[in-house]
């Protein structure tokens, strides 16, 4: 039987760096992964470059059934922090709108500057490694069944991810270890991921598939001012993806698609002009044409703007500034960004990422109820909450 003082389960984001730090600190680190590499989710975030962290970080940014939970973690080990690990590892990087840094050249650079510091403080890292069962022993710590063999550690540390992306390896492993040892688990749902349209609408935009326009999206009280891109199965870009980790089934949204310009008192003032310019050529200033017959009555659209009555203008206007759609469902995890939801965190203390009923049991990362928006913020809460966990494992 291998023994180590710490064993974490998962070779991404956050693993990889609550396994450096463990490692720092003189613990003899094993990292155990299904997978046949580590961090397959950095490799592939971000077009391939890696949006590791944003210039600002706020508990806002995040989901949670206890919002504060993640205050103590970001606070502790912040995207400065991490940028100077970037910078330290001499990575080139460059900020892309609403703060987002990513590397100038590949994610790899990322990771490969993860494993070196695993390799520099002795973290050994095991792949195509299958865990069959996990239980506490009877005389303190954990025994694994590993398709590798036995494995025992006194503290263990669930860095295994959520459910998105399967095609990557996701599993619900985490979640069932928790419920193993009678520790909450919030129901999960995707997160970050595009929308598909419900039959009618799908009927009347699906042939938009390629447009991209910006846009306002609402829900609740929640808003997004991004790009919007129209899809085959439905909607997605940034806007959307940001909103659906807020949606849920049967709910409508409502999408503002020119958040910069108030179109009814353009056309006033095109129709106090006398304008004799029909509607779908006014408004095709704005917005793409295609979808400008998809939402409007082509009557309507033939019409010139000095003819238009304020009823109709007042139709356009609700039209374009507050279009509501009511999805059919999310794509699903197949294409989600991350995981809504997950193991609850009032059960784990946000200093330590222990849990707090089962001693020298951590969890860190996207298993635990904190779920951030799009744009480094996921990427910063893998960083955080490894590199607390690896303080005290």
């Amino acid at each position: 039987m291998d023994n180590s003082d710490v064993v974490i389960v998962g070779a991404g984001a956050s693993g990889l760096m609550c396994a450096i730090e463990a490692g720092k600190r003189g613990r003899k680190v094993r990292v155990l992964d299904h997978a046949n590499r580590p961090g397959k989710k950095i490799l592939m975030s971000g077009g391939g470059r890696c949006n590791f962290t944003n210039y600002t970080i706020e508990a806002e940014n995040y989901i949670s059934h206890n919002p504060h939970f993640c205050k103590s973690a970001l606070s502790r080990f912040t995207q400065w922090d991490f940028i100077d690990f970037v910078q330290r590892h001499r990575i080139p990087y460059h900020e892309r709108l609403h703060g987002q840094l990513f590397c100038d050249d590949s994610a790899k650079d990322i990771l490969n500057a993860l494993l070196a510091e695993c390799r520099q403080y002795g973290a050994l890292i095991e792949l195509n490694c299958r865990i069959d069962k996990l239980q506490a022993a009877a005389n303190g710590g954990f025994l694994l069944n590993t398709s590798l063999g036995e494995r025992r550690a006194e503290s263990v540390v669930i860095a295994s991810g959520g459910l998105s992306i399967p095609k990557m390896g996701a599993t619900p492993f985490g979640y069932r270890i928790a419920e193993q040892f009678g520790i909450k688990v919030w129901p999960t749902r995707a997160g970050l991921v595009p929308l598909t349209w419900q039959a009618d609408d799908s009927r009347r935009f699906a042939s938009l598939s390629g447009i991209a326009v910006p846009c306002r999206v609402d829900y609740g009280e929640r808003s997004f001012r991004e790009n919007l891109l129209f899809t085959h199965r439905g909607l997605s870009g940034p806007a959307i993806l940001q909103i659906s980790s807020y949606w849920r089934p049967g709910e409508a949204l409502t999408i503002d698609l020119l958040p910069d310009l108030d179109i009814g008192e353009r056309l006033r003032a095109e129709r106090s002009a006398g304008s004799k310019a029909k509607l779908q050529n006014s408004l095709g200033e704005y917005l793409p044409k295609r979808l400008l017959q998809a939402l409007l009555d082509q009557n309507l659209l033939a019409a010139a703007a000095a003819n238009c009555s304020d009823k109709q203008i007042a139709a356009v206007g609700e039209r374009l500034h507050g279009w509501s759609v009511k999805p059919n469902a999310s794509e699903g995890y197949r294409t989600a960004e991350v995981t809504v939801g997950g193991v609850d965190c009032d059960s784990v203390s946000s200093k330590t990422l222990q849990s707090l009923q089962v001693p020298n049991l951590y969890f860190v990362g996207e298993v635990l109820d904190v779920t951030g928006w799009l744009g480094g913020y996921n990427f910063q809460w893998a960083w955080s909450s490894g590199w607390c966990a690896g303080q005290y494992v």
